[in-house]
């Protein structure tokens, strides 16, 4: 009896990961407003801008940093977005509402496996690593050949990183 009643508590504790999923969604829910009061920030200013017949020195730098690093939120958003909805499928339940009229699941939030959702979440992660990327060489200026030369290679690598991870989990 002590062992059924241990073990029942044990299995029930299982519910204290609800607090990572509710969170895991504010914090998604969050980073999507941020994300979008950017994006009308950056609207506002190219529109007023136009509207005063200015063209700033690095204008288009500005509006395209602004645009990416709200990419780069919005994916962060999607990272908490899965990791919310793979705690929640591996230590709750399966979420029906993700299954269509068949009963067949839904393949973006199909994880059945810590490995699957780390699969996931990595993959969301290095792309918002390469967005990063992507908007700091927006804001670099080179002076020389060799500058020009790293920023090549960096590229290279970047790409080559894209194509192997791509590659994983494709038989």
């Amino acid at each position: 009896m002590l062992e059924r009643l241990f073990e029942n508590g044990l299995w029930s504790s299982r519910f204290i990961v609800l607090l990572a999923v509710i969170f895991g969604l504010i914090g998604a829910v969050l980073l999507f407003t941020v994300a979008s009061i950017d994006v009308f920030s950056t609207a506002g200013y190219v529109i007023s801008t136009y509207m005063n017949h200015a063209h700033p020195e690095h204008f288009h730098e500005d509006v395209v940093g602004g645009i990416i690093g709200a990419v780069d939120l919005y994916l962060i958003g999607v990272v908490m977005l899965l990791f919310s909805f793979g705690l929640y499928e591996l230590f709750i339940s399966e979420i029906d509402a993700a299954k269509d009229k068949e009963g067949e699941e839904s393949k973006i939030l199909a994880i059945h496996s810590l490995d699957q959702l780390k699969d996931k979440i990595s993959k969301v992660i290095v792309m918002v690593l390469v967005v990063g990327f992507f908007q700091k060489v927006g804001h670099t200026e080179y002076n020389g050949a060799l500058e020009m030369l790293y920023f090549a290679l960096s590229i290279t690598a970047v790409a080559v990183g894209l194509f192997f991870l791509n590659k994983v989990g494709k038989h």
